[in-house]
């Protein structure tokens, strides 16, 4: 469905001349220096997969995404969606996909979100029963009914996000993107979120490429990811595996009735203390919440206790010290 073989992407920045009339030489000077956001990256995507594609900021996540969806031209290299190269045959390509950027929305900003959708079918030239049938299963799905009358710019960032994934799958496209879809969203919308993605994706077969910083949308959504720094390939495989090879070290943090002193727990180590609380990491191939538990109860009452799974950033960053 998608096939990226030694993808490059570089981008020519101008170099700033300083000093007196910096400005004007600026203008003719002609010199630039070369960046590579894309290095040599192949990977392929099949149909019907949800794949999480992740790294550090700047990693070329975007820049990826942007040739996959024809926005920008390889610089060398060969990229294919659905068998047609992007940049190519832009318009379509973009028949068959639909894109969500979650900072920014192809929604109008200032009129009913109903008239959006409804420019958007025009624009597509989505036939009217398919674009009645998706409207009325999407809506309820996402909880929108209270907001299709209302102007975009009133919205609530997650009822926004929602309605620009939903405006995405007006014209049934067979891939989809989604560039940091639940950022800054409420957990009560991005439970949403997730459930609608893993059911379009069992009822329709639609290909999804994920790109988050969200543990919790890739734990939820992806089986598979692909890890890439500095617009190379770091990882792909099993997100399970990843976690196991990468992240295997928890916190359990336990809260007491009143202060105590700090002491050791076997199987852990105390990391911070804090008033009536502690916190412990350990590595869960080595000890358990409950045998740590054991061991502590032993010597003080437990108020309370959090167990504290590592954050995406944590693993990716220990993936790349490992590599």
């Amino acid at each position: 469905m998608i096939e990226i073989e030694h993808l490059v992407k570089e981008f020519k920045i101008p170099v700033q001349e300083k000093g007196k009339f910096a400005a004007v030489r600026n203008l003719f000077s002609g010199r630039y220096t070369v960046r590579r956001a894309v290095d040599d990256l192949s990977f392929r995507v099949d149909e019907g997969e949800i794949v999480g594609f992740i790294g550090k900021n700047g990693a070329g996540k975007s820049t990826t995404i942007k040739m996959l969806s024809g926005i920008l031209k390889p610089t060398s290299g060969r990229v294919t969606v659905n068998g047609i190269h992007p940049f190519e045959r832009r318009m379509e390509n973009a028949r068959q996909i639909g894109v969500v950027f979650g900072q920014k929305t192809q929604l109008w900003w200032d009129v009913p979100l109903i008239e959006s959708y409804r420019l958007l079918r025009e624009i597509y030239q989505i036939d009217p029963c398919t674009y009645q049938r998706n409207l009325e299963r999407y809506i309820p799905m996402l909880g929108l009914e209270d907001v299709l009358n209302r102007p975009v710019r009133q919205m609530s960032l997650g009822q926004r996000v929602k309605s620009d994934i939903a405006a995405a799958l007006l014209h049934n496209p067979k891939i989809l993107f989604l560039d940091e879809p639940t950022i800054g969203v409420d957990v009560v919308s991005k439970k949403y979120l997730h459930d609608f993605i893993v059911q379009v994706n069992q009822e329709k077969g639609t290909t999804i490429l994920l790109t988050t910083h969200d543990m919790t949308d890739m734990e939820k959504l992806c089986s598979r990811v692909v890890v890439i720094d500095d617009g190379h390939l770091m990882y792909d495989g099993n997100l399970d595996d990843m976690v196991r090879r990468f992240g295997s070290t928890r916190s359990l943090m336990v809260e007491f009735k009143g202060p105590v002193d700090d002491f050791p727990v076997p199987g852990a180590a105390l990391v911070r203390s804090e008033g009536c609380r502690k916190w412990y990491s350990f590595d869960r191939f080595a000890s358990t919440p409950m045998e740590l538990l054991g061991a502590i109860e032993k010597q003080h009452t437990i108020h309370d206790i959090e167990v504290i799974e590592p954050q995406l950033e944590a693993i990716v960053r220990n993936l790349y010290e490992k590599k």
